[in-house]
């Protein structure tokens, strides 16, 4: 039993990772709940245990109809952070797409460098487009006279 649940962590595990490494913003926030939820199943895997109950043994039972309701308090515990992660990242997807018009990571940062530039650009009109005179090569300049 506790090599299935091994089983089943490593793969969720490992398609969680899978996806977080994608470019698409939506495949990377899946990617996260797949870890996540990965991490739960690691959590109640860990209480998998035989013997007596943790806490109350029950009377004339070998305690196996109870559970240990720690493993199960932090399993739910993750869930609730899980889902309260993921409303906040798929928020931030919405407006960075409203805002981008594109989910892709590359285009988001290849926009945000444009943006960066022509904020840099609009606060210092003394530099020229020309890259190569800006501050630094007349610095050069003056140092190899």
């Amino acid at each position: 039993m506790i090599l299935a649940f091994s089983l089943a962590v490593a793969v969720v595990f490992g398609s969680g990772v899978f996806l977080v490494i994608q470019r698409d913003l939506l495949r990377v926030v899946v990617g996260i709940v797949l870890i996540s939820n990965s991490a739960s199943l690691f959590i109640v895997a860990a209480g998998l245990t035989r013997g007596a109950v943790p806490i109350v043994p029950l009377p004339g039972g070998d305690g196996a109809s109870a559970s240990d309701p720690l493993v199960q308090a932090m399993a739910l515990t993750a869930l609730i952070i899980t889902s309260s992660v993921t409303a906040l990242l798929l928020s931030l997807i919405y407006r960075l797409y409203v805002s981008h018009d594109t989910m892709d990571i590359e285009d988001i940062s290849v926009a945000e460098l444009r943006e960066a530039e022509a904020l840099e650009r609009k606060n210092r009109p003394e530099i020229e487009e020309n890259p190569e005179k800006g501050p630094a090569a007349e610095e050069l300049e003056e140092r190899s006279r």
